[in-house]
């Protein structure tokens, strides 16, 4: 269902960036552009939203897609069958992108001191996400044979996040972010571990930024209260 979502809402926003297009201030669901987000590209939010009420925090598995015709264009440079993507490849990297994902945000937000939880309740605030346009340079396709590959840059993705009131459903907010990883100035030799690390590395200022957005609204509150 969530990818339905990304495919129906978010694809008009990154073509609208690309081509440098007005972003709407405004989304299907009465969201509002919040200007200049210095973390994440596009944020829309329900005007008065407020996360403060929020304790505890259900984080959804996320889905994963690929970069559209990734798997076509990375078997078109391949000499051999062997070094080709399969589907059960694809399938392995997109659950490994999924656990990757739950790992960096559990750290990040149990570090932040929120607490995690798998039920629903009025202080529960729901997080579903999507990672899509994935794109790995050199996916590690574990192959009887021995290769080795070399690249500048591990690859690139984008983060689509909802925000989510779990007893109401109501959608709070939601947020748009593509990220590359970083380019090195020499070829690298690319591997399973090296491209987790990209990964996770990709992924952090996201949980960052989550984490972040939750201690304002905390400490807000206990302003208010003091």
């Amino acid at each position: 269902m969530i990818l339905c979502s990304v495919t129906l809402v978010v694809v008009p926003f990154t073509t609208m960036a690309k081509d440098k297009a007005e972003i709407p201030e405004y989304t299907v669901e009465g969201l509002k552009l919040i200007p200049n987000t210095s973390e994440i590209a596009y944020v829309w939010a329900e005007p008065g939203a407020d996360l403060s009420q929020y304790s505890r925090v259900y984080l959804v598995e996320p889905a994963v897609a690929f970069r559209s015709n990734w798997r076509r264009d990375f078997n078109r440079n391949q000499s051999s069958l062997a070094s080709r993507v399969t589907s059960s490849d694809m399938d392995r990297i997109k659950a490994g992108v999924s656990e990757i994902f739950i790992e960096v945000f559990t750290e990040e937000l149990e570090a932040g001191g929120h607490e995690l939880t798998n039920e629903k309740a009025e202080d529960v605030l729901i997080v579903r996400a999507a990672i899509i346009d994935l794109d790995v340079a050199a996916p590690d396709l574990r192959t009887a044979s021995r290769t080795s590959t070399f690249t500048t840059s591990a690859g690139s993705m984008t983060l689509y996040m909802e925000l989510y009131d779990s007893e109401t459903g109501d959608l709070l907010a939601k947020a748009l972010d593509p990220t590359s990883d970083r380019e090195s100035a020499v070829l690298q030799w690319q591997t399973g571990a090296s491209n987790r690390v990209a990964a996770r590395r990709m992924m952090q200022p996201w949980a960052v930024a989550l984490r972040n957005g939750l201690d304002e609204a905390r400490k807000a509150t206990k302003q208010v209260e003091e």
